[in-house]
């Protein structure tokens, strides 16, 4: 049982993890919108997030097979199946921003598209504190009994 209340947890960490990522890398293309040659950067936030807890999608697997795990003998000794310590995270693959305007600097920013970008990520951010916030408020509630 309390497997199930910590995945919920480490899921929403980790997808608060990758929401701070990203708004950092959002500011940054905002702040170098003047940066001649600049490439504007981001990433694919659903992939990041099934990258970072472990789950493959749906169309690596065939329907109704279960998800094989090696077994081990020492949690903390072995490494997973990318060579990584167990428990070290990973890094989102950055994408490069593809220019909807030419520049004569060749810089790639959109401020319209970053402007939204760091709306839509800022609300999305608030929501995974909030989600965080309830599930612990409940999990106080539950255990004090009130």
């Amino acid at each position: 049982m309390l497997n199930r209340l910590t995945d919920s947890l480490n899921f929403q960490a980790q997808a608060l993890t990758l929401r701070s990522e990203r708004q950092r890398l959002i500011a940054s293309n905002i702040a170098n919108a003047d940066t001649p040659g600049y490439v504007a950067r981001d990433f694919d936030f659903a992939t990041a997030l099934r990258n970072a807890t472990g789950q493959s999608s749906v169309a690596e697997r065939s329907p109704g097979m279960p998800k094989l795990q090696l077994a081990t003998t020492s949690a903390s000794g072995h490494l997973q199946r990318d060579g990584r310590p167990a428990g070290a995270r990973t890094e989102p693959d950055m994408n490069y921003a593809a220019a909807s305007q030419t520049n004569l600097d060749s810089n790639s920013v959109d401020m319209d598209r970053e402007r939204a970008s760091f709306a839509d990520n800022t609300v999305r951010y608030e929501a995974t504190l909030r989600f965080i916030n309830g599930s612990v408020r409940t999990l106080n509630t539950a255990i004090t009994g009130q």
